[in-house]
């Protein structure tokens, strides 16, 4: 994305002025899960960074319609030179305190996602430094020229420095350590919303931002989120009313409440894709029964792992149809992908004994298996199946499962030796999926979540070209080599890529996302 030099400027907060006031309501909803933290720089999680978004700004945010940056914090943006992008600021904003915005906050809080403890380095690749020119003016100073920058910075939210050192949360809190901040469990933006109270694991409530800048057409008042484990207790609690929608129904569900004259299901393809990752690293597995080596540094182990998975069987059986069956880590919207890459290894369980016992493994080996119980479409469920196909291969895979709030730090830590993860993909692009998963771990974003650590010289340079490359054709060239040595290096197995079904009252009135995410500007409960 080459940046003009005319301003773009975002005429939705025009239309969003003009909407007709309506009764204000409050909006209930529940998925399976709880967000990990409130702090805007900690966990980068989508379900997390969705909740984000109600109560923090970021300079631009996705229009829900088009997909396309627009106006949020900044009003306007240029290109200085290839390498200085330059900001304006929205002038009379406030944050719920009711403190100015001011540039400082913007350096503050780019400075903060970069800072060690943050999940969200992938956001401010390329990125070498924000500066403030005056008060509602900032420059980001660039490494090298980022066709992707203005997609990056629709998940850096920006939070107030002033507020961040009186309470001691200058950095973010590192997910990966017990320790908390007051940013962990406390908010405080330029939203639409505010944090009322937030239990973990029971109920966040957000309410009105009597300082809000904006005026928008939803007449949502309050936000109150109940995370609920139980598949048939979430249903239970949208048939009962206790909940107006349900972001993740179980796909067993599905007949039952499409049937309900009371009830609406809204249908997508997510741009996440659900694979297994494992660790390329050690030079032995903790846990498992082959002792000196590490079976799953070997392709041809890899490979057999993948083409034991009968994939069409769990999109049918075990997701009733809420999948894609992929063979690449990035969804058909991101740029980047095409069928090529996007053909499956066959099922097969005869070639994968092959495989073993060419690797020295006949009889198949112990390994240990990680996977959420709350985070994905039937993430447990997936597991159990897929151990059991492995085991008709010989390959003894010990699943244990986790909440989401547990799993992802103790993955994060390098503790699993296959593991599940969901990507989706935020910016649109492969450079997202490829600098996370699969470039060698390193700074600045650079494999944040490969924490398999897979690492292979050829991707590093794919993917550091990719960084910088402004030549469009060229650059899409080098996305899908990146995907297709994934692929040809077995770098994770892919599953499938999520369909995804939102569930609600029928006087609920939502745009669907293909980021899984509410736009709280648009809700209306009529």
């Amino acid at each position: 994305m080459k940046f003009k030099q005319l301003a773009w400027v975002s005429a939705a907060l025009a239309v969003f002025a003009a909407a007709p006031a309506l009764q204000a309501k409050p909006f209930k909803w529940s998925s399976a899960s709880d967000i990990p933290t409130l702090d805007i720089h900690s966990q980068n999680n989508a379900l997390g960074n969705g909740v984000h978004a109600a109560i923090y700004d970021s300079l631009v945010y996705y229009n829900s319609q088009t997909f396309k940056p627009e106006a949020q914090l900044a009003t306007a943006w240029r290109d200085v030179s290839p390498t200085q992008v330059r900001f304006t600021l929205r002038s009379g904003v406030k944050f719920s305190d009711g403190t100015p915005f001011t540039a400082d906050d913007v350096v503050y809080s780019i400075t903060r996602a970069m800072a060690k403890t943050s999940n969200y380095a992938i956001y401010t690749q390329g990125i070498d430094k924000a500066v403030k020119v005056n008060d509602t003016t900032v420059d980001l100073m660039m490494k090298g020229p980022n066709p992707v920058l203005l997609s990056q910075l629709t998940e850096l939210r920006i939070m107030s420095k002033a507020w961040a050192e009186k309470n001691k949360s200058v950095e973010p809190k590192d997910i990966r350590a017990k320790d908390e901040t007051f940013a962990h469990r406390n908010a405080m933006g330029t939203g639409q919303f505010m944090v009322k109270e937030w239990q973990p694991d029971q109920k966040l409530v957000l309410v009105k931002n009597p300082n809000y800048w904006g005026t928008i057409p939803s007449n949502v008042t309050e936000i109150i989120y109940t995370p609920i484990k139980s598949e048939a207790t979430r249903v239970a609690a949208l048939l009962s009313g206790e909940v107006d929608l349900v972001l993740d129904p179980s796909p067993q569900d599905m007949t039952r409440l499409r049937g309900n004259s009371n009830l609406k299901v809204i249908d997508g393809i997510e741009s996440r894709t659900i694979f297994f990752g494992m660790d390329q690293f050690r030079d032995e597995l903790p846990g498992s029964n082959v002792k000196g080596k590490n079976p799953l540094k070997d392709l041809r182990v890899r490979k057999a792992l993948y083409q034991a998975i009968d994939i069409n069987s769990i999109v049918r059986v075990t997701l009733r149809g809420l999948g894609q069956a992929t063979g690449t880590i990035v969804a058909p919207q991101v740029n980047g992908w095409n069928e090529t890459v996007h053909k499956r290894f066959p099922y097969d369980p005869e070639a994968s004994k092959k495989l073993l016992a060419e690797a020295g493994y006949p009889q198949g080996f112990e390994v240990d298996f990680a996977c959420p119980n709350n985070r994905y479409i039937n993430d447990e469920e997936i597991c159990q199946a897929v151990t059991a196909m492995w085991s008709r291969i010989g390959v003894k895979a010990k699943l244990r499962t986790l909440p989401l709030v547990t799993y992802f730090p103790m993955i994060q830590r390098y503790e699993a030796s296959i593991y599940m993860l969901g990507w989706g993909v935020p910016t649109f692009d492969a450079l997202y999926s490829l600098q996370s998963l699969t470039r060698s771990v390193g700074t600045g974003g650079d494999g944040n979540y490969n924490v398999g650590r897979y690492s292979n010289p050829r991707m590093d340079i794919i993917v550091d070209r990719v960084k910088i490359e402004t030549d469009l054709p060229v650059r899409n060239r080098f996305l899908t080599e990146g995907l297709q040595l994934s692929n040809d290096t077995v770098s994770h197995l892919p599953l499938h890529n999520q369909i995804i079904p939102w569930a609600m009252k029928k006087n609920i009135d939502v745009t669907h996302r293909a980021d899984n995410r509410l736009d709280w500007r648009v809700i209306k409960v009529n």
